[in-house]
């Protein structure tokens, strides 16, 4: 009985896990609007019974979908600035992660045009505040910076505009590399 109970935890588990890859290569390339569940249902190999089994309705599997994007963008950050020769190098590798992970096709149809309109801005900030953001304000207080609360917020604002302009023109990259070193150097 214990043994039956395992496989079919391990099989709803990977139904959910398949359901929130299939939602994430679909909602990237199509954006959540143009996705239909059946659509998902049928690329996942499942029924739209074990789709709402894991997710209320589409807006609960592209919040599943968000958090494993938001997840991704941070291990970038992470792997970026680890390892790097100084806090201050550290927050300029990481800053430079967050605008290329979120300027990436694959995430920024999800992460900055469809995530702030399907889940809301505060559900969007709150899912902000428990990935990213932490890790900018980790590289912030590293510098000895005063409220790097206030400094992360700002911040941020500024590299998703960032991976807006990347994810539109991307040969600006070096220029966003360039004004990146700038406010590093002016924030001492």
């Amino acid at each position: 009985m214990q043994e039956h109970r395992a496989k079919n935890v391990l099989r709803g588990d990977e139904t959910r896990r398949r359901l929130i890859e299939i939602g994430q290569r679909l909602f990237s390339v199509q954006g959540f609007a143009a996705t239909g569940t059946e659509e998902i249902v049928a690329a996942a190999g499942v029924t739209r019974g074990a789709l709402y089994f894991h997710f209320a309705d589409k807006s609960a599997l592209f919040a599943a979908v968000f958090e494993a994007v938001a997840r991704e963008i941070a291990d970038a950050i992470a792997a970026a600035s680890d390892g790097a020769p100084s806090p201050r190098e550290a927050l300029r590798r990481g800053a430079a992660a967050y605008v290329n992970a979120a300027a990436d096709p694959a995430r920024r149809r999800i992460y900055l045009i469809d995530g702030p309109a399907v889940l809301g801005g505060i559900q969007w900030f709150e899912m902000e505040n428990r990935h990213s953001r932490p890790l900018l304000m980790e590289g912030l207080t590293a510098l000895g910076l005063p409220d790097a609360m206030a400094m992360a917020h700002l911040l941020s604002g500024a590299m998703v505009e960032a991976a807006h302009w990347q994810a539109l023109q991307p040969d600006v990259a070096p220029r966003l590399a360039a004004a990146l070193d700038t406010i590093l150097t002016a924030l001492g």
